[in-house]
């Protein structure tokens, strides 16, 4: 049985391909308002990186709140301008050695791309959690949004085709390939970890509780999920429905509510502790997503580590966090979306299959093995590099 990853095979990996200092560049860090999913990853990630005695910088725009520059979990972090602005003062600053002397460049390709290829010389890798694709309309303008999706699916993409690329799940990688036209070859799967304390205790709620965990912004779909929670209250009227998270369609989902008369049983918990959030998790009977683009359902998999099984839309990065029909089902209409959920609320004997399945499913994933995922391809093309001087 092979053993499992560790630190000392990161620091090994490192120290065989010459890589000492590594700068990251990222669209948003962590302690950002709208942080999600991706910024999540880069930190756990990075911390274990940086764990293994390589020097990290991390080059994001600007939190509200939060200093210039800082650290965290042992890696640097400069934080500076704002969300357009961050892109052309991020390659200036890179390109006059501002950040100090790299090694390696991981560019975190949110969308819109820091176009590494053109202007970073030596190793690199890039990670592409998800293809915006559909989400431009719904965060932008008509004519900002057509020129994003433009550059995203036809200027950026040739660029990257001698890049190694990073993605979270199997379900992605085939839209990178199909949409963006990026080689196959180049394109690498490392699915995401789980922290170790995500893990059941406690009993579950007494009544039914749904739980939705993610930013409050369009291609979430909440407004979906509430309509769907209505729908599933009048067959389950016990139901209660609990969304973690906040952002600026806030408003408007307090707005559907109210319009539905369901402020007694549907509760915007905006953002929460971590201790608050494991809770929902292990009291809750289902966790549900009605995204329509997402690089991994981070949210499922931490509840399946609690032993939560998932209802979620079926879309890539939804079909590699759910392992359908073991640790949860997929829906691919709004009315089945409906029928799965109350399907999971009503019958104990399926929700019990699935809690079971949510456990094996997250046993597999683990961060120090997503740690070390993340990092081969950089290594490989640093080692490339130097075999090609020789």
């Amino acid at each position: 049985m092979p053993t499992a990853p560790s630190i000392g095979d990161i620091s090994a990996l490192a120290q065989d391909a010459g890589i000492e200092r590594v700068h990251v560049l990222a669209w948003r860090d962590l302690v950002d308002i709208e942080a999600g999913g991706s910024e999540l990853h880069a930190a756990r990630v990075l911390a274990l990186w940086a764990e293994a005695g390589i020097d990290i910088t991390m080059r994001t725009s600007y939190a509200q709140g939060h200093p210039y520059t800082g650290t965290r979990d042992g890696y640097r972090i400069v934080r500076k301008h704002g969300r357009f602005m961050v892109f052309p003062t991020t390659v200036v600053s890179e390109v006059l050695g501002s950040l100090g002397p790299r090694d390696g460049i991981i560019e975190i390709w949110n969308g819109v791309p820091f176009l590494t290829p053109v202007w970073a010389r030596g190793p690199r890798s890039t990670w592409i959690h998800h293809v915006h694709r559909d989400m431009w309309e719904m965060v932008l303008e008509p004519g900002l949004a057509k020129a994003g999706k433009f550059f995203e699916h036809r200027i950026a993409p040739p660029l990257y085709r001698r890049t190694p690329i990073v993605t979270l799940s199997e379900s992605s990688r085939t839209e990178i390939i199909d949409y963006l036209g990026l080689p196959a070859s180049r394109v690498r799967v490392v699915p995401p970890g789980i922290d170790q304390r995500f893990h059941p205790s406690g009993d579950k709620s007494e009544t039914p509780l749904v739980v939705a965990v993610g930013r409050l912004m369009p291609s979430k779909r909440f407004d979906d999920l509430i309509a769907t929670m209505a729908e599933v209250r009048a067959l389950v009227p016990t139901t209660e429905l609990v969304i973690v998270g906040d952002g600026y369609e806030r408003p408007s989902l307090e707005a559907q509510i109210a319009s539905l008369g369901a402020q007694s049983w549907i509760r915007l918990a905006g953002r929460v502790s971590d201790e608050e959030l494991l809770s929902l998790y292990r009291k809750a009977w289902l966790v549900a997503s009605a995204s329509i683009a997402e690089g991994w359902g981070m949210t499922l998999t931490e509840a399946a580590g609690c032993g939560t099984p998932s209802v979620a839309t079926d879309i890539a990065g939804h079909r590699d966090s759910v392992a359908p029909d073991l640790s949860g089902l997929l829906a691919r209409s709004p009315r089945e979306f409906t029928e799965q959920v109350t399907a999971v609320l009503t019958n104990t004997s399926l929700r019990d299959q699935l809690s079971v399945g949510a456990l094996q499913h997250a046993a597999t994933l683990t961060w120090t093995a997503t740690a070390l995922g993340t990092f081969t391809p950089l290594a490989e093309d640093a080692v490339r590099r130097q075999k090609g001087r020789r």
